[in-house]
């Protein structure tokens, strides 16, 4: 099963350049993971993106601030090294020192229904985001029962099916050398609102 899930890491690894990729089950806890772990207490972003990103910040406490800024194919959370990539999907892509997010959910540049990624350059964090990622469990312990201690972890893991459709789909995706791709906008987040 993990080897499933490190095959297609290894892969995304060699298609965007980044040293280490973690997967996730979708784009929004991939950033969730990072702001968690990076302990992020104030950012500002875009106004124009999926309304689960400010529904994110509410519930990890985080002071936020919309912008009128417009975008591509990612956008930063300013004041943090972490971006919103879901929208894009090139080789070489990885920009060092960054924590970019992934999604390959309906729609987007590599459509698995439902799936995520962090790719990042930094050793520590991403054994640190891998157990995050999966309820905790360390890279090295094939069952969970043979760990004793746990850092707090969540079940944001990407499944070994997801892995092996998505690797079948890098596979395809990368032969067609079609990189770019238009999308809806986003509406302005800013005229909604959120409660608790």
């Amino acid at each position: 099963m993990t080897e499933s899930v490190d095959k297609f890491e290894r892969a995304l690894s060699d298609f965007t350049g980044a040293p280490f990729v973690v997967t996730t089950d979708c784009c929004t806890h991939a950033i969730e993971l990072c702001l968690r772990l990076l302990d992020i207490k104030t950012c500002s972003f875009s106004a124009y993106t999926y309304i689960s990103v400010p529904m994110t910040m509410e519930m990890l406490e985080i002071d936020y601030h919309m912008t009128d800024e417009t975008w591509n194919e990612q956008y930063q959370f300013h004041g943090t090294p972490v971006w919103d990539s879901a929208r894009c999907l090139k080789p070489k892509m990885y920009q060092t020192g960054l924590y970019q997010c992934l999604s390959f959910g309906p729609g987007k540049p590599l459509n698995n229904v439902r799936g995520g990624a962090i790719l990042l350059d930094n050793q520590e964090h991403f054994r640190k985001l891998k157990a995050m990622s999966y309820d905790g469990r360390e890279i090295g312990h094939e069952k969970w029962t043979q760990q004793n201690t746990f850092r707090q972890g969540f079940h944001y893991m990407m499944r070994y099916e997801e892995c092996d459709t998505a690797l079948s789909k890098l596979n395809a995706y990368e032969q067609k050398q079609i990189f770019d791709h238009s999308y809806q906008s986003y509406q302005d987040l800013r005229q909604y609102r959120i409660i608790k």
